[in-house]
């Protein structure tokens, strides 16, 4: 039996569409990860606040920004650790690059007299990006926002894990709640504040440089050293303000934590 014209025609249609809405997905993903041109962040303003800038993360992303011409605050808890940085980062960019520290202890301070402290340190500083990468997040935020609001412009980059994307994170649960808090937060501020041409983005990183003192290899396949790099951190650059979250891999945790399992001697099944 033969069917009619247009039913083969309408088949036809369908199994185009059935075909090509992947590729366009993929097209998208290739795009949005390797093709996409980074953004210009010094139209977001010259100077780019980043908190936890002494070591790791923190570290590596300040020198991104600073070689990409950006004016930096930097913000930390230990004086003489801001104070090399800073040298360091004038040594390596000369004039071109302004630096100020402002040294604050977060665990002493509540998140309104956090949020009063910055907003006083970056007073007539033209703040387009800021870099919230220890403690808590929402202070910073509302230290740069009134500036942001008034340029209606700017970028919020949250640093938080890629833990969160996982349902379950065994032996670190507050910590992972905590990051989930984050991600959450930026989404919704990301919603609320995008009219007024400010991204609030959440970078959820898989691998770092140190955790909070506990054995890596439960968190990260073993894989060499690793370290808080520039070069790494180039990845994170590029996608600054494009998108609401932006992830490394997770198979690298997973595969660690069933490392840290089988180093132990325990059944994964039954614990």
């Amino acid at each position: 039996m033969e069917l009619p014209d247009f039913l083969l025609t309408a088949a036809s249609i369908v199994g185009f569409i059935a075909i090509c809405k992947p590729l366009v997905g993929l097209v998208k993903w290739v795009w949005a990860m390797f093709l996409r041109p980074p953004k210009n962040l010094k139209e977001y303003g010259s100077w780019a606040l980043v908190t936890g800038s002494t070591d790791g993360i923190g570290k590596a992303m300040a020198f991104e920004l600073a070689s990409k011409g950006l004016s930096l605050v930097l913000v930390g808890r230990n004086p003489s650790k801001l104070k090399a940085v800073s040298s360091e980062i004038r040594e390596r960019h000369g004039e071109q690059v302004e630096v100020k520290s402002i040294v604050i202890d977060f665990a002493k301070f509540s998140g309104e007299e956090i949020a009063a402290f910055i907003k006083e340190g970056i007073e007539g500083i033209d703040v387009g990006v800021l870099i919230n990468n220890v403690g808590l997040s929402y202070p910073y935020a509302r230290s740069v926002l009134p500036g942001m609001l008034q340029k209606k412009k700017g970028a919020i980059i949250n640093i938080c894990s890629g833990s969160v994307l996982l349902p379950s994170y065994p032996l670190v649960t507050l910590y992972v709640a905590a990051k989930a808090y984050i991600a959450m937060l930026s989404k919704s501020l990301n919603l609320e504040y995008q009219q007024y041409g400010i991204a609030v983005q959440c970078q959820r990183h898989s691998a770092r440089q140190a955790y909070g003192g506990l054995d890596m290899s439960m968190y990260v396949c073993p894989i060499g050293h690793i370290v808080c790099s520039g070069a790494f951190y180039v990845y994170y650059r590029m996608h600054y303000g494009i998108g609401v979250s932006c992830d490394t891999f997770l198979g690298w945790r997973k595969r660690g934590l069933a490392n840290a399992y089988k180093k132990n001697g325990v059944n994964q099944k039954n614990p």
